[in-house]
């Protein structure tokens, strides 16, 4: 997205509402399509400020995104707007490549929609992501390299009361209505909040921009002067936000959160369920059928587990196990050790990423650590994108909290989920292709996403990562870990499970550390439907790696069939699936 196309954009929005749409050529209904995807994309950018930053949108003023339900409910309303247009298209006359547009911006307007019936469309945070965090985290995205930049982010910094006063106006109704986090998910979640207030602001996260090496083409008198802005900022309107923030939620929240785990004990929880089961794997069964194919997969993949453990000397899974899990030499000792670990991981996969991919992203990746005031309750690792458009690399945060619970063995696994083949290869590549960008980087199905990232980490084994018993159960651990997640998701807030009995399946049947499953089951409870994405992406991946091998025999190509699949960029499964048996049939 050019700076100078917004405006542009923006104009079409009105356009979209206010004219019928009229054929800007031969090809009517493509044109159609088109003009209502312009319209949305701007629409999007222009409701999401900050995001539209990191696509490199001039924005002097430095706004913000409206956290209201009422800015909510009209983004929706302009939603149904679309759907109704798009409603006047033959889908027929469109080409393949626009059916597949059609349908992408179909099914994200018609869940946008759907999302904000439900009363649990007031819960705003998670275990996992919060808007304070979020907001401590918009710099990542961001561009500096102007003084205008600069200006930009302190503007934004002097409009956090009105992110936290609408966030907390949207958690309020939570409470009126029962949409409350459980305690069981909470646990430590006050450390996010106070882990942002420091006595001087300059040693926040909020003022790193202003520690960095100072761009040549902003004089130092400016510079100082911002950087002043920022730290009166942080001060005088982010601190006592914060502070206000901790003391409601020790006070009001906390004492009232939910005493149940699963979402279905929520008012309409059930039928909440039910919609993010479909929403977050791309697919129609239930949680019931989802059930059933993780105590599947979790028989499968215990067997193997089985076997490596002979292959390292050990009578049983659990001996293996547990030597893995104590054994001081699998520990960093400090967290530079660790990130040492990583990195040196990440370079030897990169060397091998053209045995297994044949189209690479241009845009590079770089290892960061986990904040330290989420790390604690936080997941062990996860991928931030970059952007091309603004110069910013992709990011693989790795946590450095209790190192006993880290092990080397792990790294493999972890790191090309989140690095390459996996999620940097995958949205990075998803960034340069050729097609609108509401799909170069709006649409992220889960299913799709994760679903590959979990497959990459079955390509370790081609790419010859998993050279000792203890990294191959390192893979085995990760592949049970989110077999699991289809049992302990579905257990939780279907079948009425609690917090201990899905600890203790994660427990008896992965190699995960305490620490670590203590704070996937929290994200589980506090996110519900999401884990699921992740093994059901993936089946689908190897079942369709499995009917190209079949069908195409001696003229299989790997490297190929991996650019197919990402070569569309995110897709739901069944559109995956097309794609995939279209280039079957080409091949024949």
């Amino acid at each position: 997205m050019r700076r100078k196309h917004f405006l542009k954009l923006i104009s079409l929005t009105a356009l979209a509402i206010s004219a019928p749409l009229q054929a800007a050529n031969e090809d009517g209904k493509s044109a159609q399509l088109h003009q209502i995807i312009d319209s949305y994309w701007a629409y999007v950018l222009d409701q999401n400020p900050e995001f539209a930053s990191s696509l490199g949108v001039s924005d002097p003023a430095g706004r913000v995104t409206d956290y209201s339900l009422e800015a909510e409910d009209k983004r929706v309303e302009m939603a149904k707007k679309w759907l109704a247009q798009l409603d006047q298209i033959d889908q027929s006359s469109l080409s393949e490549e626009d059916k597949t547009n059609y349908g992408i911006l179909r099914r994200t307007l018609s869940e946008q929609v759907e999302a904000n019936s439900y009363g649990q469309r007031t819960i705003n945070f998670t275990s996992y992501s919060s808007w304070h965090q979020n907001f401590a985290g918009m710099q990542n995205g961001m561009p500096f390299r102007t003084a205008a930049d600069y200006q930009t982010y302190v503007n934004r910094l002097k409009k956090y009361g009105a992110v936290h006063q609408q966030s907390i106006a949207v958690a309020n109704q939570a409470l009126k209505g029962g949409y409350v986090q459980p305690c069981a998910a909470l646990v430590g979640y006050e450390k996010t909040i106070s882990g942002l207030i420091k006595e001087d602001p300059k040693e926040t996260r909020f003022y790193e921009p202003f520690t960095r090496n100072k761009p040549e083409t902003i004089d130092q008198k400016t510079f100082d002067a911002l950087a002043a802005s920022a730290s009166n900022a942080i001060s005088t309107v982010i601190e006592p936000a914060l502070k206000q923030h901790l003391d409601w939620y020790n006070s009001k929240y906390a004492p009232n959160c939910a005493k149940e785990p699963g979402i279905s004990a929520q008012p309409g929880g059930a039928e909440y369920y039910e919609f993010r089961v479909r929403q977050m794997t791309t697919t129609d069964k239930t949680a019931a059928e989802i059930h059933n194919i993780g105590l599947s997969e979790v028989a499968r993949i215990r067997a193997e587990m089985v076997e490596v453990s002979k292959q390292a000397g050990f009578d049983t899974r659990e001996a293996f196990i547990q030597e893995l899990r104590t054994n001081p030499k699998y520990y960093a000792k400090t967290p530079e050790e660790l990130m040492e670990k990583v990195a040196r991981v990440n370079k030897m996969i990169d060397g091998k990423m053209p045995s297994v991919i044949g189209k690479l992203a241009r845009l590079p990746y770089g290892i960061k650590e986990i904040p330290a005031e989420t790390a604690e309750g936080t997941t062990t690792a996860y991928y931030n994108p970059g952007s091309p458009e603004v110069g910013i690399a992709g990011f693989y945060y790795v946590n450095t909290s209790k190192l006993d619970q880290r092990p080397f063995w792990e790294i493999p696994a972890l790191s090309v989920h989140e690095a390459v083949p996996g999620h940097h290869q995958q949205i990075a590549l998803q960034q340069e292709l050729d097609m609108p960008d509401f799909r170069k980087h709006g649409a992220f199905f889960t299913a799709f996403v994760e679903g590959w990232g979990l497959y990459s980490e079955r390509l370790g084994i081609e790419m010859g990562l998993y050279d000792t018993p203890a990294k191959d159960m390192g893979r085995l651990s990760y592949e049970m870990w989110r077999a699991a997640r289809l049992v302990v998701d579905t257990g939780i807030h279907s079948k009425g499970w609690s917090k201990q009995r899905a600890i203790d399946f994660m427990t008896d049947n992965t190699a995960l550390s305490e620490a670590n499953i203590e704070a996937e089951v929290n994200r589980y409870i506090s996110w519900p439907g999401q884990a699921l994405a992740y093994k059901m992406g993936e089946l689908k991946i190897r079942e369709l790696r499995e009917k190209a091998t079949t069908a195409l025999g001696d003229n299989f190509d790997l490297r190929e069939f991996h650019d197919v699949v990402l070569g569309q960029g995110a897709v739901p499964l069944d559109m995956l699936d097309a794609q995939v048996t279209r280039w079957i049939e080409a091949q024949k």
